[in-house]
């Protein structure tokens, strides 16, 4: 029986709520700057370059959330859920702060991928503390707000973004007013502020602070570590986590140097191939000295697999597919404008915020697999329509982003309720994060393809993003093969 009071429930799902929301925050923060910073640090506004950075980069930050999902994860089952979860946010922010200073493409993208090392984290280890601590009951409303924070994260990088817009030419004298240096401000403030918003990034440190010390330890955890589980974790297994890393930023890699498609493309298959043996290592180990059956290590390294294809699914088309439209968005008529952007992401994160609140409500209602398939029907029906019925950018397309980030980010308050019920206690926080943040390299792996179908499509962003919804197919023949888990306590 697992009885924490009730103060010490709510501190934990308010720091977990919290850092959700940055997480959001974190990863809305170059999708709205990213144009105005390429065009800064290449010296340049050449599309297609513009464009292959803008891949590298949101796929650097995705291998970089995987390897900090499996990597926080590990040391979430290793040495507490409280303490690692400490790190990972300020690993992030302070990342994501650094992001300000960057001088070249590679310094922002190596930042993005450091940063998003303990975004992944902080979401797996978020996520299995709040389900360990909070009654079983509670699971839906819980997975549903864990996904709703994170969106509102968009919304407010969105609002600040706003704000230094409405500010205009007022914002250099007010910094200066500060008595920061003339140069400083004006390195800050050129090309749309995009630094500045960068340094916003570093506002979550200070919520380390508030979850080292008022925050309790998972007692499920707690008793594991009494009974030796956590003993079975051993650091020499990171070593496939860094193959995996190393695997990752290769393929990353191969998307920049010169070389045939038809190559590049093999090599990104064996990449994601190398990628995912060396994040499943440190498990693959953990089951073997724990003494666990054969028939219940295959059972968990096949449900790991298994939340990686259902989480990649959902993070592939929102990555390879959504995220575009930032870049979409100026070439519509009427899309040129500086607050174009910001609206936009205001409005799709406010509706991807209802969205998770509905799929885990349902999900809890009336099953985790019918209401999975629902969500990937709705999802190819609606990004489809979004790319190809939009022409110009004004209220209707506004509100359709609204009704685009309602459906497709409905998976991603879905997610954070199915996910827990696929693992044991002794290897929830791995496991989990395995399976979210590896469905971050399939994503990665979607968005480093998309300068090539931009191209094949002569950049009709609308024909190209509206071909990635075809990934929602393969969540409808995964989902078959799930394990239906509703009504189910969280397995000891």
């Amino acid at each position: 029986m697992h009885t924490h009071a009730p103060r010490g429930r709510w501190l934990a799902l308010t720091a977990a709520l919290l850092g959700w929301m940055f997480d959001g925050m974190e990863m809305g923060l170059f999708p709205l700057v990213g144009k105005d910073a390429l065009r800064d640090l290449l010296q340049s506004n050449a599309q297609q370059e513009i464009d292959r950075w803008y891949g590298v980069i949101i796929a650097g930050f995705l291998v970089g959330a995987a390897t900090g999902g499996v990597l926080f994860g590990w040391l979430g089952d290793k040495i507490g859920r409280v303490r690692a979860m400490t790190v990972s946010v300020m690993l992030y922010s302070l990342c994501s702060g650094g992001s300000a200073f960057a001088q070249e493409a590679w310094q922002l993208a190596v930042l993005r991928f450091a940063g998003a090392l303990g975004m992944g984290g902080e979401w797996a280890l978020g996520v299995a503390l709040v389900m360990e601590i909070w009654p079983n009951k509670s699971r839906a409303w819980l997975a549903g707000w864990i996904g709703a924070f994170g969106n509102l994260g968009y919304t407010l990088v969105g609002s600040f973004k706003l704000v230094l817009i409405e500010v205009g030419g007022n914002l250099a004298p007010s910094l200066a007013s500060l008595g920061l240096p003339t140069d400083s401000v004006d390195y800050l403030t050129a090309h749309n502020n995009w630094r500045l918003l960068m340094l916003f990034g570093a506002v979550p440190s200070l919520l380390t602070f508030l979850i080292r010390i008022f925050v309790p330890e998972s007692e499920r955890w707690e008793e594991g570590k009494a009974e030796g589980k956590t003993s079975h974790w051993s650091g020499r297994d990171l070593v496939g986590v860094l193959v995996g890393a190393t695997a990752g930023a290769v393929t990353i890699g191969l998307s920049v140097v010169d070389i045939p498609n038809s190559l590049r493309l093999l090599g990104t298959l064996v990449g994601f191939v190398v990628v995912a043996g060396g994040f499943l290592y440190p498990v693959r180990k953990y089951v073997s000295r724990a003494g666990v059956s054969p028939e219940e290590q295959r059972r968990t390294i096949g449900r790991m697999l298994l939340a990686a294809g259902l989480s990649g699914v959902a993070l592939l088309g929102t990555w390879a597919g959504l995220m575009w439209m930032y870049l979409w968005v100026s070439a519509l008529p009427g899309g040129k404008v500086p607050e174009a952007v910001a609206y936009m992401q205001i409005i799709s994160s406010l509706g991807a915020a209802a969205g998770c609140v509905i799929a885990a409500v349902l999900g809890g209602r009336f099953g985790r697999r019918p209401v999975y398939a629902v969500m990937c029907v709705l999802s190819a029906v609606t990004v489809v329509g979004f790319y190809r019925l939009n022409t110009e950018y004004g209220t209707v397309f506004l509100l359709s982003s609204g009704l685009l980030g309602l459906v497709t980010a409905s998976f991603y308050g879905w997610l954070p309720l199915y996910l827990p019920e696929l693992f044991p206690t002794a290897v929830r926080a791995t496991g989990q994060g395995f399976g979210f943040n590896c469905g971050r390299v399939i994503a990665a792996v979607g968005s480093l393809q998309m300068p090539n179908l931009l191209a094949a499509f002569k950049n009709d962003y609308g024909q190209a993003c509206a071909l990635v919804a075809g990934v929602y197919v393969l969540g409808l023949m995964l989902i078959v093969i799930a394990p239906e888990t509703k009504g189910k306590p969280l397995p000891e």
